[in-house]
């Protein structure tokens, strides 16, 4: 597909009832009930505190794939993204028939809807369930293990997001979107299945980097049988992790699902067409490992030091706020601001024209008498 297709066809078929970050089991419930003769939704289970969990199954070809989003509740970019994707095939579009002939698909929107309500990363328990793979001491991540069992996918999609801390390597390049084919073992050996993976997500980097070149990185690839990815790709079948980040300005994750998006599709018409998978995987590696080189706003040369601001998200009355904290005061000359203020040895004072500290939540500073805002 070229990005002209798969730019029309977001714009086409864009989920607008979906926007922003907080989205949980009640933004998503419409969806869900909509009269679709595509899509069947089912009830496969329940969280801990009893919320449903949902697997929406489109297609009837032979190629079986899998896909869960939210299993952290709070990276619902990738959840808008398969809504996305689920209106563009179930729409009149060739391809889509051309995919739903060919692939038999499966997506759980939301593993984590407790999470999800609460904005956190954990279930209601506390339990992070991409630790749980082999314990499945939740409910959540059982439901997971008997989705997989029954479904007996051939391949798997582990969606996911992750923070604007993040660079597409060692340069001043944020991390949009990042990949990984999971390790299977404590060699990180490069297994038919991982080839097949890496194959796949080269095929989604060529596309993505005809428009945010040098702006994807690959996730660490060390192995821990614990998370659910690792788990998968032991088994033999290829699993590839998606982590949507942060494009500048983006807070929303808005402009990362358009790429989700695309890189789905990307991926799904690419596995009804290929026959042979897995020997075309080598420019893998030519994608740039992520490092932590990010903060959300550097201000530059104070009195003090390089001064690091991180935004903290938080749950307010149903909705997301950005709240600016101090993080560090140092020299951060190594380190990016996705917003840079220079202060010119001047002293940068809170709003209690007192000298800003780490660990201080602030809405604004004063440099040499002119305030600069920090909230977005």
């Amino acid at each position: 597909m070229t990005v002209e297709t798969l730019k029309s066809l977001f714009q086409t078929h864009k989920e607008t009832s979906l926007f922003g970050r907080y989205i949980y089991h009640q933004s998503i419930a419409p969806l869900l009930k909509s009269n679709n003769e595509i899509i069947t939704v089912d009830v496969v289970g329940t969280s801990v505190n009893k919320l449903p969990i949902h697997v929406m199954t489109l297609g009837r070809g032979k190629i079986k794939i899998l896909m869960w989003s939210q299993m952290h509740g709070n990276e619902s970019t990738t959840t808008k993204a398969v809504f996305d994707l689920c209106n563009v095939l179930s729409s009149h579009d060739a391809n889509a028939k051309q995919i739903l002939k060919s692939c038999t698909i499966q997506i759980i929107p939301i593993l984590n809807p407790d999470g999800a309500k609460a904005y956190t990363r954990v279930n209601a328990n506390g339990i992070d369930l991409n630790r749980d793979a082999q314990d499945l001491s939740q409910p959540e991540s059982q439901v997971l293990r008997s989705v997989l069992n029954s479904f007996q996918p051939d391949y798997c999609f582990n969606l996911h997001g992750q923070r604007t801390i993040f660079s597409a390597g060692e340069i001043n390049s944020s991390a949009t979107i990042s990949f990984l084919a999971p390790s299977q073992d404590e060699e990180r050996s490069i297994s038919p299945n991982r080839k097949i993976a890496m194959e796949i997500i080269s095929k989604m980097n060529d596309t993505l980097q005809l428009q945010i070149e040098n702006q994807v990185g690959l996730y660490d690839d060390a192995f821990n049988l614990n998370c659910v990815g690792d788990t998968i790709q032991a088994s033999g079948v290829p699993t590839l992790l998606f982590e949507a980040g942060h494009f500048p300005q983006d807070y929303m994750r808005e402009q990362t699902r358009e790429f989700i998006f695309q890189s789905l599709l990307v991926a799904v018409n690419y596995l009804s067409e290929e026959k042979n998978i897995g020997s075309k995987y080598e420019t893998y590696f030519k994608i740039p490992k992520n490092k932590k080189l990010f903060y959300d706003i550097i201000i530059r040369n104070s009195n003090k030091g390089d001064i690091a601001i991180q935004y903290q998200e938080k749950l307010i009355d149903d909705r997301i706020e950005f709240l600016p904290q101090v993080e560090k005061i140092c020299d951060l000359q190594d380190f990016y601001g996705h917003k840079e203020i220079e202060a010119n040895g001047f002293e940068v004072l809170n709003k209690k024209n007192q000298p800003i500290e780490a660990g201080y939540e602030i809405d604004f500073v004063m440099i040499n008498n002119e305030k600069f805002l920090m909230n977005l």
